[in-house]
């Protein structure tokens, strides 16, 4: 020991930075509840079959609706429900995407001690 007044190895100097820290953290809590916000309100459309088959789902990956071509009914029940699946994981992909690529826009220049 020194006794240069360290305490703890905690200087003012880390207290600033932690300070800094959780000003950091709330701001990106505060825009990760905008986000989610945004999120919800966003369509993002995956499509099969050249657009025979659209599934319209939010950025939280709710789907919103189905959208189908009087063509693709007449490409029967199992093409059908192909079509919709590959449209569904469609939707899905690219709304995850969506998500990470905002939650990372939300989280860059965020260095959080210990993390």
């Amino acid at each position: 020991m020194t006794g240069k007044g360290q305490g703890f190895g905690f200087g003012l100097g880390k207290m600033k930075e932690l300070a800094e820290a959780f000003k950091k953290a709330q701001q990106v809590q505060e825009g990760a509840k905008r986000l989610q916000e945004e999120l919800e309100q966003m369509e993002i459309q995956g499509e099969a079959g050249g657009g025979l088959v659209k599934v319209i789902v939010s950025g939280n990956q709710e789907p919103k609706r189905v959208e189908i071509a009087p063509d693709a009914l007449a490409q029967g029940a199992e093409l059908l429900a192909d079509l919709v699946t590959v449209a569904m994981k469609d939707a899905y992909n690219k709304s995850t995407a969506t998500m990470r690529e905002r939650m990372e826009d939300l989280t860059s220049g965020l260095e959080l001690p210990g993390f």
